[in-house]
């Protein structure tokens, strides 16, 4: 399958930016030492130096033209400033968030560079870290107890990237041996944004009935429903939200929600 995303190549490098900027906000006024409750192995400043690490690992898979996977030892300043000093973070971060979004914007989308997924272009690291951006983001939020928000066609195609990412063969697989019996007769996921605008489809049919799993976007019946704005629908998905938050509503078989969020959290 390919991994197809919604917007275009110029809309993610902005958005991408976008994103940082609002994660720099954060690294500016909150206090770096709390642990991140969503990562606790990490505080907010290790989450911070993750961020910022993935971008220029990105910039040197774009800019090297790389096929094959790049050392992040071998990433110049990927491993971000020593301490937990926020001016230098958010300078670090600025840097290399401005550094990655020229690089995507010289080589346009369709650059053929190494990924781990089938799709290797620039444009789908153009997509993918738009969204590892936009989930830190949200651990950043929680952690500085900030409010998260994200633009609906964004948060929309980072719910789709989720799916189509849990159907490549390699994550498929990975998620047969945490959950064997996760798959058979009846095991339906309807995923619902209830504040989607006009014109975007924020619905979503996760088909657990076949040997793997597939989806597709549309208004479906189901065994189990999971409703609620799209931000924090998007929330429950990435497990960065419990599913039963006041902020979202769970109809039917809530165990099969869990269970499949159980097997198949990433990210």
């Amino acid at each position: 399958m390919t991994l197809q995303g919604s917007l275009t190549h110029e809309e993610y490098c902005a958005h991408l930016l976008d994103e940082t900027g609002r994660l720099r906000e954060l690294v500016r006024t909150a206090d770096l030492a709390v642990t991140v409750p969503t990562c606790p192995d990490w505080t907010l400043a290790d989450l911070a130096r993750h961020v910022g690490g993935a971008h220029r690992w990105v910039h040197t898979i774009v800019t090297t033209r790389a096929s094959k996977g790049v050392d992040p030892a071998d990433v110049p300043e990927g491993a971000g400033p020593e301490g937990a000093d926020p001016a230098a973070l958010d300078a670090w971060l600025a840097a290399g968030a401005a550094q990655l979004v020229a690089a995507l914007r010289e080589a346009g989308p369709d650059t053929e560079v190494w990924s781990w997924a089938p799709a290797r272009t620039t444009g789908f690291w153009a997509r993918r870290m738009t969204h590892e951006t936009v989930i830190h983001r949200a651990d950043a939020a929680l952690t500085a107890g900030a409010p998260f928000e994200v633009p609906a066609p964004v948060a929309a195609d980072c719910l789709e990237e989720w799916l189509q990412i849990g159907e490549l063969p390699v994550v498929a697989a990975r998620f047969a041996e945490r959950g064997a019996d996760l798959c058979g007769p009846g095991r339906t996921i309807h995923v619902h944004a209830t504040d989607a605008p006009p014109g975007l489809t924020a619905e979503w049919l996760l088909d657990l009935t076949g040997e793997a799993p597939a989806h597709r976007r549309t208004h479906e019946k189901a065994a189990v429903a999971l409703r609620g704005p799209l931000t924090d629908v998007l929330q429950v998905l990435y497990r960065r939200l419990p599913a039963d938050s006041d902020r979202v509503e769970v109809l039917g078989d809530a165990a099969l929600l869990d269970r499949w969020l159980a097997v198949a959290s990433f990210g």
